[in-house]
């Protein structure tokens, strides 16, 4: 059984090109921007820093004997235009095909989807 250790959760708004995300807790809000527009970050720059932390940090684990961490993920997303339950699955289901985020981790890390409050797959 795995044992978690913590969870972070955020909100996003308006997606990668004009949005807004913000931490549960607060201490990370930013706004999101195309590459090269100015005035905000992108998901690439985010997954760049994450990545970059996270292997510094695996860096002091590897002369350790716990080295057992791992990652999951849960989208829990909300679609308000989308009323018919199995539609909004299907477009969820989509775009986790698409995502480069999703290619990037499938096979690797466990994700969970959430449509509308109902679970995809």
């Amino acid at each position: 059984m795995v044992k978690v250790v913590y969870t972070a959760e955020a909100t996003v708004t308006g997606g990668r090109e004009h949005g807004h995300g913000k931490s549960s807790d607060g201490e990370l809000e930013v706004l999101l921007r195309p590459p090269g527009e100015g005035g905000g970050t992108n998901p690439e720059q985010l997954f760049a820093v994450g990545f970059a932390a996270c292997f510094e940090g695996a860096l002091g684990l590897v002369t350790t004997e716990d080295r057992g961490y791992t990652v999951a993920v849960e989208l829990d997303v909300t679609l308000p235009q989308v009323q018919d339950a199995e539609q909004a699955k299907q477009i969820v289901a989509a775009a986790h095909q698409i995502c480069p985020y999703s290619n990037a981790t499938r096979g690797n890390v466990e994700v969970t989807l959430i449509a509308n409050g109902q679970p995809v797959g």
